[in-house]
């Protein structure tokens, strides 16, 4: 049984970049994470299994309009946490 098929589909990137993998897909590959790698004028899509308890609590992009933030600034945060 030949167990790499392909398969393909167009997919409508969102204003945001954003695109989605069908579900079938994503079972298949049984991941949650993925790597994204630009080769020449492709884009490469390849399943990631990450073993680690590390999630992102902070992203720049995503929660401070790509500004990034100062290390005194996030220390200041994380202490309004812990109180």
């Amino acid at each position: 049984m030949n167990t790499k098929l392909t398969q393909s589909r167009i997919a409508k990137v969102t204003s945001k970049g954003q695109i989605t993998l069908p579900v079938k897909w994503r079972e298949r590959v049984d991941t949650e994470h993925v790597l994204i790698e630009v080769r020449g004028d492709k884009i490469e899509i390849k399943p990631a299994h990450i073993e680690t308890d590390e999630y992102t609590v902070f992203d720049a992009i995503r929660d401070n309009k790509g500004k990034g933030l100062k290390a005194n600034d996030l220390v200041n945060i994380l202490d309004t946490i812990d109180d």
